[in-house]
């Protein structure tokens, strides 16, 4: 499993550089592929990563008859940065795909979880949630993807 992150910074939704407050939401938009696992995976943790409340918002398929669509592809990346509550973006692998949604998901200082699995890449996006004690929630996860 690959992951990949952008420089982040503070988010207004996510309570700016104070973090986000207990028993907040926040969402994560996640690619068609990768969605009925991540979906499966959330319920799986009640919906939450410590006192954050988490969903996951699914994307439509960036294919079309076996070929990648460019518009799908940056209309699911421009959704996610016009959601505020927004602290990340699950993604499948495809290096192709991800030349074109990077740079929109980078301006918004959104990271990306790269994963051929929704179950993995929601359990990760969760686990580093809720090890975050302070700070912006696209911050500190994207801090720590850069670790791993």
């Amino acid at each position: 499993m690959g992951a990949a992150a952008v420089l982040a910074g503070a988010s207004s939704g996510c309570g700016g550089g104070e973090g986000v407050e207990s028993g907040a939401t926040v969402a994560a938009y996640v690619e068609a592929s990768l969605c009925a696992e991540a979906k499966r995976e959330l319920a799986r943790q009640g919906g939450e990563a410590g006192d954050v409340k988490v969903r996951a918002i699914c994307l439509p398929s960036p294919h079309e008859a076996g070929k990648l669509n460019l518009a799908t592809l940056g209309a699911n990346a421009r959704k996610a940065t016009e959601d505020s509550t927004t602290v990340a973006f699950l993604e499948a692998h495809h290096p192709s795909a991800s030349r074109f949604i990077h740079p929109i998901l980078e301006t918004a200082e959104i990271p990306w979880i790269a994963s051929s699995s929704g179950t993995v890449a929601m359990a990760k996006l969760l686990k580093l949630i809720e090890s975050t004690s302070s700070g912006s929630l696209r911050t500190s996860p994207q801090d720590k993807l850069n670790e791993s």
